[in-house]
């Protein structure tokens, strides 16, 4: 069992007062409610990306990196963020797009991005998702009108040299109010050992699964095989088999009790940096690649 979490909320803005407000959250859930006699399935769309905090110009590279994202026709339900520096959060807090459709992790203080190089963030669909008090509306675009519920979201500590976590959050299906299913963003370092203990995460009491996605790609012959350990799905091998490489050395997409459906790699495009007295150099917005996944509950 993980006890060393920090308890955090997520936040929508209000235009009335031009600020983010925490939502209220349902903070417990039944583990006896795990089953219902209808089947039923949901899809929901994710995107995780390492923007890379320490090359030049962070914030405008967050910037193309947000936009590149949002401006094309399938803007994600979930949006996995890694390395964000406080600058960066800034920003997308800022920013009128990510405040008319997003509700936002980490945006009621700054404790998680105190001392620390970076942190990560969660942006989840406001059209997509739903504290569980608000009234369901119809016509929103989604079937009947039925939202995921929110639960807990927490930031698990993970053992390392400078104060990496894993950020989580419990959605609960509409139709079925006693299944939690946990979304969790990562940037691992030691990687056998975080990886059990999130892999943990999702076998809680109560916990049906969920998705882990972020920086933790093998970069070494021992970490080749740590999804498989922990019992968990690459999505890309599900998808493209192990003989396909494209995905082989780009961040990961790991699931338990969720069914993977599509997996795109996002490429970053370039910006150009200046140099006093010298020629500017174009770099890419970021050393990694983003990942986008459809999955189904």
């Amino acid at each position: 069992m993980v006890t060393n979490r920090l308890w955090r909320t997520l936040s929508a803005f209000n235009r009335s007062t031009r600020s983010w407000e925490p939502i209220p959250l349902r903070n417990r859930f039944s583990p006896t409610l795990r089953s219902i006699d209808t089947f039923w399935t949901h899809g929901l769309s994710l995107i995780s990306w390492n923007i890379d905090a320490f090359s030049p110009r962070p914030v405008s590279r967050a910037k193309l990196i947000l936009s590149h994202i949002l401006e094309e026709s399938k803007s994600p339900d979930i949006l996995f963020l890694q390395e964000v520096t406080p600058e960066v959060r800034a920003s997308l807090l800022d920013d009128a797009r990510v405040r008319a459709v997003f509700l936002v992790t980490d945006a009621e203080d700054e404790m998680s991005f105190e001392d620390v190089p970076f942190a990560t963030m969660t942006l989840l669909s406001s059209t997509r998702f739903t504290s569980g008090l608000d009234s369901q509306k119809e016509g929103d675009g989604i079937e009947g009108g039925e939202k995921f519920m929110l639960g807990r979201v927490s930031r698990v500590i993970l053992p390392s040299k400078c104060r990496r976590d894993a950020l989580y959050v419990d959605i609960i299906p509409p139709i079925s109010p006693g299944t939690v299913f946990r979304l969790i963003s990562d940037t691992l370092h030691y990687r056998a050992h975080q990886m059990e203990i999130l892999a943990n995460v999702l076998r809680e009491p109560g916990c049906s699964g969920g998705i882990i996605a972020g920086d933790f790609n093998a970069i070494s012959p021992e970490d080749d095989g740590l999804v498989d350990k922990n019992e968990l799905v690459d999505a890309w091998v599900a998808l493209h088999g192990r003989a396909d490489l494209d995905g082989a050395t780009l961040d990961k997409v790991a699931m338990m009790g969720l069914k993977a459906k599509e997996m795109e790699v996002l490429r970053p495009g370039t910006i150009e940096v200046p140099r006093p007295g010298e020629k500017p150099v174009e770099i890419l917005w970021s050393d990694h690649c983003g990942l986008r996944c459809t999955f189904t509950i």
